[in-house]
């Protein structure tokens, strides 16, 4: 058992063990509303205390659904030199070597009957590559709605010339029944090979979004693959979320770690909910833990 349970005043608090702790060797995190305070800052704390465990031999990651671009800042900041996970599982790439070690593109039939969509139904549309995401005039409010934080947006003129590299497709609407008959068209068997995710906005709760990618594709399979390539097991990873894109990672046999300001899906899948949140750097609340156990 990786956790202790206590009663305290009628309430359960939960103690990780630290022999459980001793042998994680990965601890991926999610970024935005886990990592990263409301100003998009990493706290002091964790700051001060990765590098002491990269000494120890712990390795970190990032698993977001943001673009890669929107990584590798942060994890230059971290001294981070491990494979990341970029939009939500779709793309893993080395850094700081930026070489791709798995990608899952759109194909373009697809990606062309999405804008034949957004056309007909009046529906914003993006569509996301590698390090930026692209979108014409009329489309270039989700700059300021979607939950693509630090990503790049660029302008053009037309779809036409960037169907080919498409690795997720977003649809934004201030009206959810519009993106759920939207859905509805993304479903099998009209659309074989895909999956849509549709969420509420992180950051504007009168916006709703509706995610396409290729089937099959998460975090948790982002992780799996990275850990087959990394030489490292499941039970040797701890997982730290907060959002409903985190749920698969919750689901795995990792340790898993949910903030204090985590939905209440997240905390219900957790092994160990902090008792900081993002803005009060809940991460190194778990990371001053390991860092315990790892050198006691």
């Amino acid at each position: 058992m990786c956790l202790i349970s206590a009663e305290n005043d009628g309430d359960y608090f939960y103690m990780m063990d630290a022999n459980f702790l001793r042998n994680i060797q990965l601890v991926v995190l999610d970024l935005d509303g886990t990592l990263l305070d409301s100003r998009g800052e990493i706290g002091k704390e964790t700051k001060a205390l990765v590098p002491r465990l990269q000494q120890l031999g712990v390795r970190f990651t990032f698993a977001s659904g943001r673009v890669y671009s929107a990584l590798t800042d942060y994890a230059a900041e971290l001294g981070i030199k491990t494979p990341l996970i970029a939009l939500d599982g779709i793309l893993i790439k080395d850094y700081p070597n930026g070489n791709t070690l798995s990608t899952s593109r759109i194909p373009e039939d697809k990606v062309r009957k999405a804008i034949e969509y957004s056309d007909k139904y009046l529906i914003k549309i993006g569509l996301c590559h590698e390090n930026q995401i692209y979108v014409t005039e009329y489309n270039a409010s989700i700059a300021h709605t979607v939950d693509k934080f630090g990503s790049k947006f660029i302008e053009v003129d037309s779809y036409k010339n960037y169907t080919g590299e498409t690795l997720e497709i977003i649809f934004v609407s201030d009206r959810k029944d519009n993106l759920t008959f939207l859905r509805d068209k993304f479903a099998f068997p009209f659309t074989f090979g895909l999956r849509s995710s549709f969420t509420k906005s992180y950051s504007n709760e009168n916006i709703y979004i509706l995610e396409v990618r290729r089937s099959g594709i998460n975090k948790s399979t982002g992780l799996k693959t990275l850990l087959k390539k990394l030489g490292l097991k499941i039970t040797n990873t701890a997982v730290v979320g907060d959002w409903y894109n985190d749920v698969d990672l919750f689901k795995t046999k990792a340790l898993k770690i949910a903030l204090s300001n985590a939905v209440p899906e997240i905390k219900y899948l957790s092994d160990h909910v902090t008792t900081r949140t993002n803005n009060e750097d809940g991460v190194a609340e778990f990371l001053e833990e390991l860092y315990k156990a790892k050198t006691s």
